[in-house]
Parts: C-alpha cells; sequence; structure tokens
C-alpha cells in the first residue's frame, strides 16, 4: 500500500498515538482535552497526503526539505504554522513543538512498517515523507519564533509602561526634594538623584518606542510647523548639562523653518550627541550643523573627532542591540545603555520620511539625518519601515 493511502486509512490510529505522545509534555498538556491536545494534526496529515500525491521534480524536493518551498502571495497561513502558534501562545517550548513532530514521523512510519511488506516505491514513498515533514518543521519553527518574540515585546513593553508611574513619582519627589534643600553637599546628591531618573526614564522610553516597532505599530509622529534650529538649540541645551565636559556647537545654514515632530527629533539630536559623547574624543567639540540651503530639504548633522568605526561596524550601526564603539574614558560610566539609541534615530527619520546615514574616516565620524522640509505625508502616527 502507498504511504499517502495508508495515512488515510490509519489517520484516528496515528492521532492516537500524536495524543498520547503530547500528553507527556509537561507542564503545557496538564488539564488540556483531546481536541487541543491533537490541535491541527488531522490538517498537518491532509497536507502530507496531498504532498506525497503532488509530482515535484528533485530541485522542489530538496527546496521542500530545506523549507524553502515557494509559496504562492497571499495564501492563509498553513497548518503547520497555525499549530506553532497555538502551541506558542499556550505555553509549550520548541523543543517540545518538535518532538511532536519526531513523534509523528516515528509513528506513521512504524505503524506502515507493521502492516505491510516493502514495495518497490517504498523508498520513494518514505523520502517524500520524510521531506513533508521537514516542510511542516521549519514552517512551525518559524512561526513559533515569531509568536514568541511577539510576546516577549509585549511583556517589554507592559513592563515598561509601567514602571514608568512609579519612575515618575521618584523623579517628582527628587525634584522638590532638590528645590526645597540646603547646602553644596545635599543638592548633589539630589542632583545625581535625578541625573539617574531622567536616565532610567530615556531607557524606558527606548525600550518603549522598540517595541512598538517589534510590534508593527512603527514610531509615532505629530509632524507640525517648526523651526529646527530653535529646536536643536533647545536640545542642545540639556545636552550640554548631561555631558558638562563636552563642547557641544551650533551652525545653521538656510531658513531652517519645516514639519516634523519637535519631541522626535530632539530625540535623534539627543541620541546623536550622546553616542558622540560617549565614542568620540572630549578634547574636541561635537559639531551640530543644520543644512536648510536645499528648498526640498534640511540636513541635521552630527560630527565628532575619535576612532573610526570599522566598515563591519558602519553596516550593523543603527542594528538593535548595536554599539558604535569603544566608549571614551570619561564615559565608562555610562554603560546603562540598551543599544537601541541609533536604532530609534533611524525609525523616527523614516517616519518623518527622511534617510539616516553614517560615515567614518579620517577620524572624524558623520552622522547626516536628511528630511523633507515639508515633513511626513500625514498628521497620524506613521508606520516605520
Amino acid at each position: 500500500m502507498r504511504l499517502a493511502d495508508f495515512i488515510e486509512r490509519n489517520t484516528e490510529a496515528i492521532l492516537e498515538k500524536w495524543e498520547s505522545f503530547a500528553r507527556t509534555l509537561l507542564p503545557a498538556a496538564a488539564g488540556l482535552d483531546v481536541a487541543t491536545l491533537r490541535d491541527h494534526a488531522a490538517q498537518i496529515l491532509q497536507t502530507v497526503v496531498l504532498d506525497l500525491r503532488t509530482t515535484q521534480s528533485r530541485s522542489e524536493r530538496v527546496a521542500k526539505s530545506r523549507g524553502e518551498a515557494t509559496r504562492p502571495l497571499q495564501t492563509p497561513e498553513t497548518a503547520a504554522e497555525t499549530h506553532a502558534v497555538l502551541r506558542a501562545s499556550g505555553g509549550f517550548s520548541m523543543d517540545q513543538m518538535i518532538a511532536e513532530y519526531r513523534s509523528l514521523r516515528a509513528a506513521v512510519l512504524e505503524l506502515w512498517a507493521d502492516s505491510d511488506e516493502p514495495e518497490p516505491q517504498t523508498l520513494r514513498d518514505v523520502n517524500r515523507f520524510n521531506e513533508a515533514i521537514d516542510q511542516a518543521v521549519a514552517e512551525s519553527v518559524h512561526f513559533f519564533s515569531l509568536e514568541s518574540e511577539r510576546w516577549r515585546a509585549v511583556f517589554l513593553g507592559v513592563l515598561g509602561h509601567d514602571l514608568r508611574g512609579p519612575l515618575n513619582a521618584i523623579l517628582l519627589t527628587s525634584q522638590l526634594a532638590f528645590q526645597m534643600s540646603t547646602g553644596r553637599a545635599v543638592n548633589e546628591v539630589n542632583a545625581r538623584l535625578i541625573r539617574s531618573g531622567e536616565r532610567m526614564r530615556q531607557l524606558l522610553d527606548e525600550l518603549l518606542d522598540y517595541n512598538r516597532v517589534s510590534l508593527d505599530l512603527g514610531i509615532p509622529v505629530s509632524p507640525a510647523n517648526i523651526d529646527l534650529a530653535v529646536v536643536c538649540q533647545e536640545e542642545i541645551e540639556l545636552q550640554r548639562v548631561a555631558w558638562p565636559k563636552q563642547v557641544i556647537e551650533l551652525a545653521t545654514e538656510g531658513s531652517t523653518e519645516c514639519v516634523g515632530d519637535a519631541s522626535r527629533l530632539k530625540q535623534v539630536l539627543g541620541n546623536l550627541i550622546a553616542n558622540a559623547a560617549k565614542y568620540g574624543n572630549r578634547d574636541s567639540p561635537i559639531m551640530v550643523r543644520v543644512n536648510a540651503s536645499d528648498p526640498e530639504a534640511v540636513v541635521l548633522s552630527v560630527e565628532n573627532t575619535g576612532p573610526a568605526i570599522p566598515a563591519s561596524g558602519l553596516q550593523t550601526l543603527f542594528e538593535p542591540l548595536s554599539r558604535g564603539g569603544r566608549p571614551s574614558e570619561d564615559a565608562i560610566a555610562e554603560r546603562t545603555s540598551l543599544g537601541l539609541g541609533l536604532f530609534i534615530v533611524r525609525q523616527i527619520v523614516q517616519a518623518h520620511r527622511g534617510t539616516v546615514t553614517a560615515s567614518s574616516t579620517d577620524g572624524k565620524t558623520v552622522f547626516n539625518v536628511t528630511l523633507p522640509k515639508n515633513g511626513p505625508s500625514q498628521a497620524k502616527p506613521v508606520q516605520a519601515a
């Protein structure tokens, strides 16, 4: 009997073995009913049967076994993909889900071997069956990983959101204590507490922005008519307080009026200045330039001197959990970084329909942010790419 026919005729016996094995996957399987334990197993078997009966070339079979089979656009999720999502959200581990497929493979081949003598097509059927199972495993692993990452992002987002409340209370209390305190020593202690609280708030903001991007919500921007030079000047004043030993200079050219989200663009500039202060030379100024000579676009650049960033580093500079290089000696204490600053910069710039690039040669590193003067095309949250 051909394997496809055997699976169709013995589906119930195969599902019983699947269910029996799934029940051992504790603690996730504890208390689950039969339907949940068998989740999508019947549909996965139907897909395998259909695959066994489909004529395929050798290259198509190899691609399928590697999880690289071509798939028509806008097709619904496969049974294996849906099964992975439900197992991930149900508390199963990836190892347990893969073990289900190992058990399914063994059950089918064992039952088939017990029921029939080998035929000329047996080996070909076994190979095709293994390729189909491998394809299902590849689909499941991919979707399981996506679902796990989604829930991780949700958890971190909720954690960051809930931490903002008590952190704001700490900041308000420390600021009040600073205003009421007397004596230089007390003021320095309160000032340090305020700076630490502000740093924690910045980290939480980066974490929340990162999770918005991870959940495909994008970075929200609220465009308005702004003077980018004024926006930069206000942010530079704050950064001079944060980096008291660092000289930060501003130069402008042309009409700097444009459309953008002032708060988000301050965040961009703040992250770029902080990056320059951490990794550049403290004895050289950080140069911030706003060049608005182009009638259609404005270029915001941040330049610092210091060790060059290698080409390999430039390629991943804007990726999450990436850092620009080795911090300067004065910035060694500034270790509370999630490696999300430049990633957030790129997302905000993209939400403004702009671009950001970096170059590092001859001891000079320059970040260039190019923004259209007419701003984002919509005055509502824009999903970043």
